[in-house]
């Protein structure tokens, strides 16, 4: 149907009916993008005109921009942005500006009239405003191939489908905010649900390493984000430090040592300056924004405070790969994560500065029982002295006389060595404990097995869990330690000595060691690790001492229990590490001599070229374990010299000690190492000379 067709009444009539036609068709529509564009292609289908477009004013009240046009020319000016100034020199904007519909019988003659090069057809317009209570909201316009095409009365009828339209708009609208309100609920509801998954998370953890890593996994997987990174400020208060990132850029940015300016051209920096979260909705427009080669699909971030009291301790960065992924409602939901994180962090730091104090109060008591028991330890070595002083001038009184009894000298010398050896051993438990420890990665079994037989322990049986098959320890202290709790049980007549490893809470490991000898008494225990206590005669009562002490500075725990004629149990909380396995398989010729025990097999699962003989064969390197069962390394060693082998033998142990590395040495060998017990280690042996 034409417009022009129709006159009169009867036009009037077929305009009102087709008015309320597009009015049912639209009342139902809530999506606005759907209402426009079905509001315009209905209306010229119903009328017959040749365009029809919807116009809404925007925020600024000056523009009414175009929201959905017919055909391709609507769809054409939408793309553009198309806009027309409200009181301006169009129909549009005076109708909007007036709240009253205008009619251009020729479009040619009016003085109001945007000339449109999309549509150049256009021989006469209508624009009707669009209103709701009393506000124009924006202006419909429908335009026609026809000269005078429309009627004064034509607004009376089309105008009525107008208010209809803009009551939908109204709808649509208010549904619209609903529906937003509605999400944003919703959202609110489940990051308030994330960060008390978060937060309950982190308050069971007190381990840096351990926290921020769980926490940048955990939020980037409870939000769906793209990354999310944890800074903390260093002691100058100028940086930030990346301490924990996610995924592969995360740790590549660690490995680099990533770092950022507090104040300085970065989210973070600006963050932690100010002490406020910030939102960059597109970070290729942000001025304060570092541009991170590492997340090149960030589009929007969002960094939030770590503050504890009025200490900001750093920031967290969470980025997504959309732009205005976040809003400033999103920063109360977050921030309560953050701050959560923010007490773990400072609850881990305050837990680093109890223990510093704690080892350092431990430390010197430990000076101080040293100090004070010196006095005593000057007499007891004294006396262990005296008889070297006194055999010695016998000996010389025999030798001048001439009378040197063979069976006496002999028994003169056994006693000058034992007392020589006794000396020996309270110098180095005495200094032993005082000395730097080195951590690293220890294969608990393989301690224990070097200890048992640098002390001639018979009869041990080990029991290690897979999961706590290695601790953070110093091999040379904690074979030292281990081996003067096997040497009470083997002295206190044990004819059983069981030790099993297994995991712990904490990331720990307990070593249990238990005997069936003769126990101790309530009031041997009390005294037990006071140094120079011994309830067996001729000790030196250092053992117990030095053992709490190495154990103590692995930040770790020992407790001893005991029962007189039942036996004794000691217990030991180590630190527990699991490091990654690798295959070794580019490696030179390698001969392992050593017995069938737990750091061959590492070496030999780790390194698979390898072979492991006891009796020495020629190879580019050849490793001598300094304890294999029923061997003397140095016996190994001297056949290792007859066979021309001795320039490419390293000696590997788990206990360095000065005395023993200088014999060694001393037979030509190579070199003695400390064993490596990860694999990234292993290649050291043979690398470098």
């Amino acid at each position: 149907m034409k417009a022009s067709h129709t006159t009169g009444a009867e036009r009037q009539a077929v305009l009102l009916h087709a008015a309320a036609r597009v009015s049912r068709s639209i009342a139902s529509i809530l999506d606005l993008s759907l209402l426009f564009q079905r509001t315009v292609d209905i209306i010229c289908e119903e009328f017959g005109f040749y365009y029809a477009g919807i116009f809404l004013v925007d925020e600024s009240g000056e523009w009414a921009v175009l929201k959905a046009g017919r055909g391709e020319a609507g769809r054409a000016m939408v793309a553009e942005g198309h806009k027309l100034k409200i009181g301006g020199n169009s129909m549009i904007g005076s109708a909007i500006q007036n709240r009253i519909g205008r009619i251009a019988l020729d479009v040619d003659k009016e003085n109001v009239f945007f000339r449109n090069p999309h549509l150049p057809k256009t021989r006469s317009e209508m624009a009707l405003p669009l209103i709701v209570g009393d506000q124009a909201i924006g202006a419909l316009t429908v335009q026609s191939e026809l000269e005078a095409a429309f009627t004064e009365d034509d607004i009376v009828a089309l105008q009525t489908m107008a208010d209809q339209l803009a009551v939908a708009i109204a709808n649509a609208r208010l549904h619209r905010q609903n529906q937003d309100l509605l999400r944003q609920a919703e959202r609110r509801n489940r990051l308030l649900q994330a960060a008390a998954r978060v937060g309950k998370e982190v308050t069971s953890i007190l381990d840096l390493d351990e926290l921020l890593p769980r926490m940048v996994n955990t939020i980037v997987e409870t939000y769906g984000l793209y990354y999310a990174g944890v800074f903390l400020v260093d002691e100058s208060g100028e940086w930030a430090h990346l301490r924990a990132g996610y995924g592969e850029a995360g740790k590549a940015m660690l490995a680099g040592g990533h770092k950022l300016q507090v104040g300085g051209n970065s989210m973070i920096g600006t963050c932690i300056h100010l002490n406020e979260a910030r939102i960059a909705l597109d970070v290729g427009e942000e001025r304060v924004h570092f541009k991170n080669p590492h997340l090149p699909l960030t589009r929007s971030e969002m960094a939030l405070p770590l503050t504890f009291g009025r200490k900001v301790l750093g920031a967290v960065t969470i980025q997504s790969v959309e732009e205005k992924a976040f809003s400033q409602d999103d920063i109360v939901s977050l921030q309560a994560m953050a701050d959560l994180l923010a007490v773990a962090i400072h609850n881990a730091y305050t837990l680093q500065a109890l223990e510093a104090a704690h080892a350092e109060i431990l430390r010197n008591k430990v000076y101080e029982a040293l100090t004070a028991a010196s006095g005593e330890a000057i007499h007891w070595i004294g006396n262990k002295a005296l008889p070297i002083r006194m055999v010695a001038a016998r000996l010389k009184e025999d030798l001048a006389d001439g009378h040197v009894d063979t069976a006496s000298l002999s028994e003169d010398l056994d006693l000058i060595a034992e007392a020589a050896d006794t000396i020996v051993q309270v110098k180095e438990q005495l200094l032993g404990q005082v000395r730097e420890q080195t951590l690293r990665p220890v294969l608990v079994a393989d301690v224990l097995q070097a200890a048992a037989r640098l002390r001639n322990v018979r009869g041990l049986q080990v029991e290690v869990d897979p999961q706590a098959a290695w601790v953070v320890a110093d091999s040379t202290q904690l074979t030292r330690a281990l081996g003067n709790l096997l040497q009470n049980a083997a002295e206190a007549r044990a004819s059983r000595i069981a030790v099993r490893a297994e995991p712990a809470p904490k990331n720990q490991v307990l070593l249990t060691l238990s005997d069936n000898g003769s126990g101790m008494s309530s009031e041997a225990i009390e005294k037990a690790w006071a140094p120079f206590y011994s309830t067996k005669a001729g000790h030196h009562g250092l053992g117990l001492p030095a053992a709490l002490h190495v154990i103590t500075q692995l930040q770790g725990q020992i407790q001893l229990e005991s029962q007189e004629g039942k036996g004794t149990t000691v217990r030991i909380l180590l630190p527990q590490t699991q490091p990654e396995t690798a295959e070794i398989s580019q490696a030179p010729s390698i001969l392992l001599i050593d017995d069938d025990d737990p750091w061959a097999r590492f070496f030999l699962e780790t390194v698979p070229t390898a072979r492991r003989s006891l009796v020495p064969a020629p190879a580019d390197v050849v490793l001598v374990d300094e304890h294999v069962e029923g061997a003397d390394v140095e016996a190994v060693v001297e056949e290792i010299r007859r066979a021309g082998l001795a320039p490419q033998t390293i000696v590997v142990t788990a206990a360095m000690d000065v005395d023993r590395t200088t014999r060694l040495l001393r037979s030509g060998v190579r070199d003695v190492r400390l064993k490596p017990y990860v694999a990234a280690d292993l290649a050291s042996l043979w690398q470098g000379g």
